[in-house]
């Protein structure tokens, strides 16, 4: 049997053979099926490409229906379990895991590259102390471009990796600047003594003491939020990475670009949606009634089900064994108990079973990134942190991608044909 598909078009009767590789066909073979030599040719229509591939990756592979997420062929439990955030990366750009020296010069080489310019300080000074700190993280990555022109050579590996390192090093600079911006402290200079996200959490906690040292249980907590993050396949701000870079724009707009389209709600902001869902449920007697609700179209329920997921996203059963390590050091939000309830029966109602509406990332982690200190108005960013990595990756792969092109998606026009301005407009 011949890896093609065979399409006839009933305006015209005639009939198209088109290849089939890895289990799809290009979409511009579909332009020889035309009604006349004039016409531009068949077309593709997806609106939020529900259906079709844009890129070919050896990244993230990912199994909706099977519940299995795998970065560069490692199971993600098996990464969050065993490996580290650093090695993570490592992994994403390089395809391999680090073995031990490889892993200390890596830690090495990006704690050499977490310090700020100080204009880029005075410049982070400027925002009100009420911006958004996901503005002011976007604002900021931008601007870093203008600091490192040599970025703009993105035809060069070694330039390449120089970019992502600095960017991988400077996000949680930046993001832990923007918080103690809001809340008028002073900032705090990185201590490269530290792990990357005992570190971070340095920078933005440290007060008088003459060194901070986070809890390790906090963070490893964190380091495995930072790994389940890192990247998932080709998302909505994936996909705006990739779009930005094909004009072969440098890693900082680029990044910034990507963070703008995770800035949205309906993208990163999940996570602060199920934490406003849990207190206006408030307490564990009154998750039926809300079920209930639910059902009948009244209200949403946040943190259960996924574009890609229909199974129980395999990152959500790690959030949830964290949150009960970290709630053993912070103290047991109340609200954890009203999130077990709504899961628990979610999970028993044929409804949201029938619907595959399980519990996905976000249901838990905002519980332990509140249990940890940080305002919920910080979320996004600890979700852009991690994900820099990700898009980093996508963005290397793309420029040596033999395959590459600018973006240049076609529409479906259905506006006016053509029209004439009349001689007395405007008189």
């Amino acid at each position: 049997m011949s890896d093609t598909l065979s399409i006839k078009d009933n305006r015209t009767g005639k009939e198209y053979e088109i290849e089939i590789v890895d289990g799809n066909i290009s979409a511009s073979q579909l332009r020889q099926i035309k009604i006349n030599e004039g016409d531009f040719g068949m077309m593709s229509y997806d609106p939020g490409y529900l259906n079709t591939a844009n890129c070919t990756s050896r990244i993230t592979d990912l199994h909706g229906s099977e519940g299995i997420l795998r970065y560069r062929g490692y199971p993600i439990e098996q990464l969050a379990e065993k490996s580290t955030f650093l090695d993570v990366v490592y992994l994403l750009f390089n395809g391999e895991l680090p073995n031990a020296q490889q892993s200390s010069d890596w830690e090495e080489r990006i704690t050499h590259h977490t310090m700020l310019h100080e204009k880029t300080k005075r410049m982070m000074g400027g925002f009100n102390y009420d911006a958004h700190p996901m503005g002011v993280f976007i604002s900021t990555v931008a601007a870093l471009s203008t600091f490192y022109p040599d970025a703009k050579d993105v035809n060069d590996p070694e330039t390449r990796m120089l970019q992502a390192c600095r960017l991988i090093g400077k996000t949680p600079t930046i993001a832990s600047y923007a918080y103690r911006n809001s809340r008028g402290l002073p900032y705090i200079y990185p201590d490269n003594e530290l792990s990357y996200t005992g570190n971070f959490l340095n920078m933005m906690y440290r007060m008088v003491e003459p060194r901070y040292q986070a809890h390790p249980v906090l963070e490893r907590a964190l380091d495995v939020l930072f790994i389940l993050h890192a990247d998932h396949e080709q998302n909505c701000s994936t996909s705006a990475m990739r779009n930005i870079a094909s004009s072969k724009a440098d890693p900082f707009v680029s990044v910034a670009g990507a963070a703008a389209a995770l800035y949205g709600p309906s993208h990163g902001g999940a996570n602060e949606a199920v934490l406003n869902m849990l207190r206006e449920i408030g307490t564990k007697d009154k998750v039926a009634d809300y079920v209930k609700r639910c059902k009948g179209g009244e209200l949403r329920l946040m943190g259960f089900g996924h574009r890609v997921y229909k199974n129980y996203d395999p990152r959500a059963r790690i959030v949830k064994e964290i949150a009960d390590e970290v709630f053993e050091v912070t103290g047991r939000n109340p609200l954890i108990d009203v999130a077990m309830e709504l899961e628990r029966i979610a999970l028993e109602d044929e409804y949201f079973v029938k619907r595959n509406l399980y519990p996905n990332v976000d249901f838990y982690s905002g519980l332990i990134y509140e249990a940890m200190g940080f305002p919920m108005e910080a979320f996004t960013v600890l979700f852009a942190i991690p994900r820099t990595a990700g898009w980093l990756a996508q963005w290397m792969e793309l420029m040596d991608d033999p395959e590459f092109r600018i973006t240049r998606p076609r529409q479906n026009y259905q506006g006016s044909g053509e029209r004439h301005v009349p001689d007395n407009y405007r008189r």
